[in-house]
């Protein structure tokens, strides 16, 4: 790859993720041409990226010399064979979240990347969502003093059970390992790894066969961080909700990329990432508004394109990755015992994940 030539991206995928998220943000990224798409549906894919060259065996896909850059957006379960192909034939490598099923098979992939010197990371796309934005500046604005709650909300109204992997039976399924990686992912960018998890997970819908409600609590000395998703949630919930000494924060609606890539926005549009709802204030000067930060979900992959041209940092590294798992599993085990537990990590990765965050 010259200095000026485009980095090749091959998209493993193209079901809701890979069509609604990654080929969208990978086509309005300048310096990435979207040159493969695996998937088992050409016609669907002709009719999006009619130059993208079509692969239907996604391990095929996955060593394809005409990319130099890999996306997974395939199902959890494959996340880690189809990295670890990639990354052996020394392609650098992008996974949708969750990372991998498990921690062993995080780290596994963190020590192979290393080992073939290649960028690996995991598309935590809402770090660019407005709403995480203002109530980041918000908490790092001091404003607000010491942080003491801290809440969370991906709620949903979705009664039916859809026919997607997603909602069967299966390793990495439920909803979790779906939304769940969004939860955690933000709030340990800002407040770094929790002493312990507590969690409950339930199964609410009728026909419902995986965990459908989750309610996780990242206990840190002071701060309580909770972490909620569910899907029988047709209104009144703040999307995030802060305590602090001095006052509180409340960001009622979420962000609007995900809603204008569905209605067919060209990511960069006008209007694209914008937030019409404020951040609303509460303290002893009473209320206050504030305007929401626009959110840009293209500058992960603006990072990631800087990152493997040398001129930046990879934005989400696999030692982010692998504290991240550690927090999703220690979630899911606790639910199953009933008990709060500590994030199966060594003092050595909690150290390092802690200079990472202070650096970032």
């Amino acid at each position: 790859m010259s200095e000026t030539a485009p980095l090749r991206v091959a998209l493993i995928g193209y079901g809701f993720a890979g069509k609604t998220f990654h080929a969208p943000l990978i086509a309005a990224t300048p310096g990435l041409e979207l040159a493969l798409i695996g998937s088992s549906d050409a016609a669907k894919v002709g009719a999006d990226f009619p130059a993208a060259a079509v692969v239907a065996d996604p391990l095929q896909a996955a060593v394809d010399p005409r990319a130099d850059l890999i996306v997974i957006a395939t199902p959890n379960h494959s996340h880690a064979p189809l990295a670890r192909a990639a990354l052996a034939a020394g392609k650098h490598v992008i996974v949708d979240k969750p990372f991998t099923l498990d921690l062993a098979q995080a780290r596994e992939l963190a020590a192979l990347a290393q080992r073939h010197g290649r960028l690996l990371s995991v598309f935590q796309n809402r770090r660019w969502d407005s709403d995480y934005l203002g109530v980041k500046q918000a908490i790092e604005s001091g404003r607000l003093g010491a942080i003491a709650h801290f809440e969370s909300h991906i709620d949903r109204f979705r009664p039916q059970v859809r026919e997607r992997w997603r909602e069967q039976a299966g390793p990495g399924t439920g909803v979790w390992w779906d939304l769940g990686p969004h939860l955690a992912d933000q709030a340990l960018q800002l407040f770094g790894l929790p002493e312990r998890v507590f969690a409950s997970l339930a199964v609410q819908r009728d026909g419902a066969v995986v965990a459908d409600w989750a309610h996780v609590v990242l206990e840190y000395p002071r701060l309580r961080a909770i972490l909620h998703a569910g899907m029988l949630a047709a209104g009144g919930v703040a999307r995030f909700l802060v305590h602090g000494r001095d006052g509180s924060v409340v960001k009622a609606r979420a962000d609007r990329q995900e809603a204008q890539l569905l209605a067919g926005l060209a990511p960069g549009a006008p209007g694209w990432g914008e937030d019409p709802d404020e951040l609303q204030w509460f303290g002893a000067d009473g209320e206050t508004r504030s305007p929401a930060p626009a959110g840009d979900q293209r500058r992960y992959y603006a990072a990631v394109r800087d990152a493997i041209a040398g001129r930046g940092a990879n934005p989400v590294t696999p030692l982010q990755a692998v504290a991240l798992m550690a927090v999703l599993e220690a979630a899911d085990a606790s639910a199953a015992q009933g008990r709060a537990l500590a994030p199966a990590l060594s003092e050595d990765e909690r150290a390092a994940f802690a200079r990472e965050l202070a650096q970032s």
